[in-house]
């Protein structure tokens, strides 16, 4: 078949699972989104419906005007402001800005084969949807779950007892995504997980997906025997690279890449749950989170059940901040997380001119803040709580791409990005000696490089903004198609740039369906 002659699309009944659309309507004044060329879009990211073949939205929901937060002043807090959602497409503006003017350091950019990615998105979207396009549901976990057409977070409903009430539903999905998006780094390409329920094997993110729920259900991630159901810190604690290690499959021959990375990583969770109360609760579960932005003073007690999207970002990043290896970048002892020194970004010393800043780069000037993982967790944790409580979330416009290598590969293969000569002579470098180390054969070569790497970094920060611009330009492309309607961000992302991100590297590296830039991760980054 053709690239574009296959068309699985969703079909009209009503899933099991929906969640209404949201508008965000706010005062927004206090954020940092700006309004350049392809950053500052101003998409609304909308809630859409849950499930494996998800229904089409009833329309949007107008939220009433809620002042956002500001985030902390980074002279005053750069700690602070480096870990606040705002600054991740603020601080990628910089080098977006750079990459229009092909000032990159580590690519060449070709603005004239926007118009390719333009065309391959698109295709892809009318391939499996149908205009005008409000069946897609949000980029999230969820959609994971459901390969292969079978909805198993709602089967996995129907086995509850009918007296488990809507919010205790909603804490355990949130225990189940919060563990299986954790696990949720690159598989590597040896691994696969045969289903113990149906015997077909999945692979990549759809394997992890479907090998952390059968876990989930196995009560391998439960220290309460009255309830295998729930994640909570005692389960955490009794995992070992053994356990994992026999619950995702892997053995020689089908190595997960970095499992104990990911062991290492659920085993902080633990200590996580267990010191941040205030949002797990003393069971030191996840899925308490609920009862914490349920009760949180900025949650609106009208209508409509309204959670301002910082609140759920200060429970993920606050919360889970333990769980972040101490090796990774920080400012005056706090850990930052995904943030990383960029050549790109203003370095310190230097004259520095900009909107909001004009004089000599501070320190914190020089390092770029992503927290892909966060964000992932904040769009897949949205689904439940808007389905099962009706919970809306103001601010979502916050949120941005998913700086990982499916969408930045998407970019790559279509030749907007090509890695410079020198880069790509060491990166081949790094990838030969990836291989002798590990005894991997080198079928498909490709450069490699650590995620801390300048190269990854500033890869990453420049994909953020050309999302942002594929999201306009996609739009445009469909607007008779959309017929007034509009394709949010995380729309886009599910049905058109990570996705395509996988189909151009399946047809360029069709053995090992790789990405055209590696990365040597341990599984506890993203």
């Amino acid at each position: 078949m053709g690239l574009f002659t296959r068309k699985d699309k969703a079909p009209k009944a009503d899933p099991p699972l929906q969640s209404s659309y949201s508008t965000a309507s706010v005062n927004s004044s206090g954020s940092r989104a700006g309004t350049g060329t392809g950053m500052g879009i101003g998409n609304r990211i909308s809630a859409s419906s849950v499930g494996g073949q998800p229904m089409s939205p009833k329309g949007p929901v107008k939220l009433p005007k809620i002042d956002l937060p500001r985030p902390p002043d980074p002279q005053l807090d750069p700690a602070g402001y480096l870990r606040s959602l705002g600054a991740v497409r603020d601080r990628s503006r910089i080098v977006y800005e750079k990459a229009q003017r092909n000032q990159l350091r580590h690519f060449d950019v070709d603005f004239s084969k926007m118009s390719d990615v333009v065309s391959f998105v698109t295709g892809l979207i009318k391939r499996d949807y149908d205009a005008p396009f409000t069946s897609i549901p949000p980029h999230s976990r969820y959609q994971h779950f459901c390969v292969g057409g079978r909805d198993r977070i709602a089967q996995l409903l129907s086995t509850w007892p009918d007296e488990i009430d809507n919010t205790e539903r909603c804490r355990r999905l949130i225990d189940l995504f919060l563990v299986s998006v954790l696990l949720d780094a690159g598989a590597g390409t040896q691994w696969s997980y045969k289903s113990a329920e149906n015997g077909r094997v999945y692979r990549r993110s759809e394997g992890i997906a479907v090998a952390s729920l059968e876990m989930f259900k196995q009560g391998l991630f439960s220290g309460n025997p009255n309830n295998r159901a729930q994640v909570d810190r005692q389960g955490l604690r009794a995992l070992t690279v053994e356990k994992m290690a026999a619950g995702l499959q892997s053995r020689p021959g089908n190595v997960m890449a970095g499992l104990e990375g990911r062991t290492e990583l659920l085993i902080r969770l633990a200590d996580a749950l267990e010191e941040k109360k205030e949002y797990f609760g003393e069971d030191g579960r996840p899925g308490n989170m609920v009862d914490h932005l349920l009760s949180h003073p900025s949650t609106q007690a009208s209508s409509l059940l309204i959670v301002p999207l910082p609140v759920l970002w200060n429970v993920l990043m606050n919360g889970l901040a333990p769980i972040w290896p101490q090796s990774i970048t920080s400012i005056n002892g706090t850990s930052l997380g995904d943030a990383w020194p960029c050549q790109s970004m203003p370095q310190p010393g230097s004259s520095f001119r900009a909107a909001s800043f004009s004089g000599s780069a501070d320190e914190w000037e020089s390092i770029l803040p992503f927290h892909k993982l966060t964000q992932w967790l904040t769009y897949s944790l949205m689904q439940p709580m808007q389905s099962m409580l009706r919970m809306h979330f103001a601010g979502t416009e916050l949120l941005t791409g998913l700086p990982e290598y499916r969408n930045g590969g998407l970019f790559v293969d279509m030749g907007v990005l090509t890695l410079k000569h020198d880069d790509a002579e060491r990166g081949l470098q790094n990838y030969s000696d990836y291989c002798r180390r590990t005894g991997v054969k080198g079928v498909e070569v490709a450069p490699m490089f650590e995620p801390s790497d300048d190269v990854i970094v500033e890869w990453r920060g420049v994909t953020i903004g050309l999302l942002d611009e594929l999201c306009v330009e996609v739009n445009k492309s469909l607007k008779r198609e959309l017929a007034g309607n509009e394709m949010t961000l995380p729309q886009l992302l599910e049905a058109g740039s990570w996705k395509g991100g996988r189909e151009i590297a399946e047809i360029n590296r069709p053995n090992t369906k790789e990405p055209p830039i590696l990365i040597d991760s341990d599984g506890t980054v993203f």
